[in-house]
């Protein structure tokens, strides 16, 4: 069964028998055999099949989705029994939020790898809600997301905090002022990630709490873009200390003088299982290591 759905899974994301034989190294028509096998046994065609492609019926996209998640316990399950009598290795596949991601985790990992070099991590950068819809489904080990998240299928440990602060480029009128009133902040251009994101969700928070309605937002989705368009004078920005020390440090981005700020919201792991192969808990323990504010 386990072979059968690994052929089902590598034709329905290559869309094409002869790349999915290529990429599992079989031959095209024994991929066609285990399709039909697997079809039968289901109970009903999975696939949609013409001359130019293949792709999944109704049928075929609620068998894809469990395949996934079942071959990603069954991988999970390998690893714990391996884990019984060997030493700290194997993969292990990391979601994480953008600024988690791109400012904190490469830091994390080479500090890691330095004492388990045999751990093998893929790295994942994503939305809050999009890593843990992946985390929930078994198609990654763990998740690290932003701000005060919920959810009903996962584990959720708050493990740091996060300093946030309204970013302007040098020159611009709200890097000049001393005291700077939430009315001066209504009326700017800002440019905010999207929703799902947890820096657009501690946006919407400090919005709510300074009881100001921004008219003019832009959504970018990704921090290093938002960060060169401050720079470069098109608004303003709520951004993580961690994500804007090096800009600061050059000159490059203006922390905007607010009472209010700054903002602070939590890092959280997210994981869905209560059984951990060795090295999930070893990249935690260097996870749970990361200090608040960045700086």
């Amino acid at each position: 069964m386990d072979q059968q759905l690994a052929v089902f899974i590598a034709v329905a994301e290559k869309k094409n028998f002869s790349r999915a034989a290529e990429e599992l190294h079989m031959t095209q028509p024994a991929v066609s055999q285990y399709i039909q096998a697997f079809e039968r046994e289901v109970g009903t065609r999975l696939l949609e099949r013409t001359n130019k492609y293949v792709k999944l019926n109704k049928a075929g996209e609620v068998v894809y989705d469990h395949a996934k998640e079942i071959i990603g316990l069954y991988t999970k399950m390998q690893r714990l029994v391996d884990d019984l009598t060997n030493k700290t290795s194997g993969p292990l596949a990391i979601g994480a939020s953008y600024t988690f991601g791109e400012y904190i985790l490469p830091h994390v990992i080479a500090n890691m790898l330095e004492d388990h070099p045999l751990v093998t991590p893929t790295i994942s950068i994503g939305n809050t809600r999009d890593i843990a819809e992946l985390v929930s489904k078994h198609q990654m080990d763990v998740g690290i997301v932003e701000g005060d998240f919920q959810h009903d299928k996962l584990v959720i440990e708050p493990f740091a905090e996060d300093n946030m602060f309204i970013v302007a480029a040098p020159d611009h009128r709200l890097a000049k002022m001393k005291k700077i009133i939430p009315q001066d902040l209504e009326e700017e251009r800002w440019i905010v990630r999207e929703v799902g994101s947890g820096t657009r969700k501690a946006a919407d928070n400090m919005f709510e709490s300074l009881k100001i309605s921004p008219e003019h937002l832009m959504e970018f989705g990704s921090i290093q873009l938002i960060k060169e368009s401050v720079e470069a004078g098109l608004g303003i920005s709520l951004l993580s200390q961690w994500a804007i020390n090096k800009e600061l440090s050059a000159g490059t981005l203006k922390k905007v003088q607010v009472d209010a700020l700054p903002f602070t919201r939590k890092f959280s792991i997210v994981t869905s299982s209560p059984y951990r192969t060795k090295a999930l808990d070893t990249f935690l323990e260097f996870v749970r290591k990361v200090s608040s504010g960045g700086g």
